[in-house]
């Protein structure tokens, strides 16, 4: 009995020293890989200034690396779920009520931001509550060191190394240190940006000369705006409405043809586009709002299978998918930006 438990001591010891022997071979590889980003980001215009503060200061964060190895790495074949628990979970009565909330004490920036891109003031209030509880929960991750951890690991390379020089580049631009923190995977702020996409589309809403999305809710509403703006919302028309489907409906003919590099699976689950007046004429009837005009193109998702709540979707539901592929989460943001408004 002794002598197992000595065995089983030693075998702990031993793995114990092999992990830390892994993780001092990653360190210094990660120190090593340092130097390939100095070289990348010194060619993209980075300062030295920049470079001096911040790379001497990284190390490997194992916590990050374990969570993108947690991510799904291919196709999945796994069943879809229901719609109607995501939704209860994430439209609920708790962020309605604060969406609301932040409805009225932003109205007034809302609608100048409306009025600038096109975009509805509840779809904007919308994507701030789903992707940051309206600024409460952004995230504790240094940018800094988890894009270079998600760069030096490899598996994402190009992409977390373009995103690692992109948060050096936003502190070029005057972006303190201490405001870079966000998720493992690198979105920062209110609106939840990549860096590269903070370069490229953040906005100053309240006229202070800074695109602060960290601490200022006018800068984080327009940069959603502008967000939208960019991707093609087209003003005047809804995200969608929801429909409920006659029994007898023949879907046989409706099996859509488009093919999305980006994410077929979310678009698998969409039915081929029709005009809102073809889908009148079939027998879908609105559950909650008019029909939009009878020339605007949907598409039809029964995300509940047949007999539950279906929806048919504009051109604009796009657009949210743009910010986050997948139909859950745009469903969502549709329906709290319905409800918010209400």
């Amino acid at each position: 009995m002794r002598a197992r438990i000595v065995g089983g001591v030693a075998g702990v010891l031993a793995c114990v020293a092999v992990g830390g022997s892994a993780n001092a071979q990653d360190d210094a590889g990660f120190q090593t890989y340092l130097t390939t980003l100095r070289a990348q980001a010194t060619a993209r215009g980075v300062s030295r200034a920049t470079l001096d503060a911040v790379l001497p200061t990284l190390t490997l964060n194992q916590r990050v690396i374990e969570l993108d190895r947690q991510q799904p790495g291919g196709p999945s074949i796994a069943a879809i779920p229901n719609f109607a628990p995501y939704q209860a979970q994430h439209v609920g009565a708790a962020i309605i009520s604060r969406g609301q909330a932040a409805y009225v004490s932003e109205r007034g920036r809302l609608q100048r931001i409306e009025q600038q891109t096109g975009v509805p003031e509840s779809i904007m209030v919308a994507i701030w509550g789903h992707e940051t509880s309206y600024g409460l929960v952004m995230g504790g991750f240094d940018l800094p060191r988890a894009l270079a951890t998600l760069a030096y690991e490899g598996r994402r390379r190009d992409l977390f190394a373009d995103e690692f020089i992109a948060t050096l580049q936003m502190m070029d631009r005057g972006v303190p240190r201490s405001q870079l923190v966000g998720s493992w995977a690198g979105a920062t702020g209110g609106p939840q940006f990549l860096p590269s996409v903070y370069l490229r589309l953040a906005r100053d809403g309240d006229g202070d000369g800074r695109a602060d999305i960290w601490t200022s809710s006018a800068d984080t509403l327009a940069s959603i705006g502008n967000y939208f703006n960019n991707a093609g919302w087209r003003p005047g028309e809804p995200w969608g409405l929801a429909v409920a489907v006659p029994m007898a409906f023949d879907r046989s003919q409706l099996t859509t043809r488009l093919v999305s590099p980006r994410c077929p699976r979310v678009f698998q689950r969409h039915s081929a586009w029709k005009t809102m007046a073809e889908w009148r004429a079939l027998g879908l009837v609105p559950q909650a709002r008019g029909w939009p005009g009878d020339r605007v193109l949907a598409t039809l998702i029964e995300p509940d299978g047949p007999g539950q709540t279906a929806y048919l979707l504009t051109g604009n539901y796009r657009v949210i998918l743009d910010y986050n592929c997948s139909n859950f989460y745009a469903l969502s943001v549709g329906l709290l930006a319905d409800a918010v408004e209400r």
